[in-house]
């Protein structure tokens, strides 16, 4: 396996984790929930970004100097899925457009936004390693 499929491997179960975890804190948390999603939200954002760079670190540390060293396949794999990635993240922000001048309460608001980046990340990672197992389609 590829040392940059590796790391999308990475992206891609801490990413899910993460938004289970929050989705699991969020329905447990006492009060209102428009009132303590914020440090759920950063909370669950900042643990998802330090579990992935750790996860990245151990794993790069375990892999031959020759491993880590991309080529242009990976350069065009790794333009291909954020290309791909990228239109959910564009959806995701006219959603949330659309509900800030919808007048829309900021949970719905900021919980579109993290919605549309986790679905960027899913698609993209996605993409990545269907890539890397079954090629590029050439039109």
């Amino acid at each position: 396996m590829a040392f940059e499929e590796k790391r999308t491997w990475i992206v891609l179960v801490t990413a899910l984790g993460g938004a289970v975890a929050y989705l699991i804190l969020l329905l447990n948390s006492s009060g209102p929930v428009d009132e303590s999603y914020v440090p759920l939200m950063l909370g669950t954002i900042i643990a998802t970004i330090v579990v992935t760079i750790v996860l990245n670190i151990v794993v790069g540390s375990m892999s031959p100097k020759s491993e880590t060293r991309t080529d242009q396949r990976d350069d065009e794999i790794g333009q291909f899925s954020e290309y791909t990635g990228q239109s959910l993240l564009v959806i995701g922000a006219i959603a949330a457009l659309g509900l800030a001048l919808a007048d829309i309460d900021q949970f719905w608001i900021a919980n579109t936004i993290y919605l549309a980046f986790l679905l960027s990340s899913v698609l993209s990672c996605t993409v990545r390693i269907l890539s890397y197992r079954f090629g590029i389609q050439r039109w």
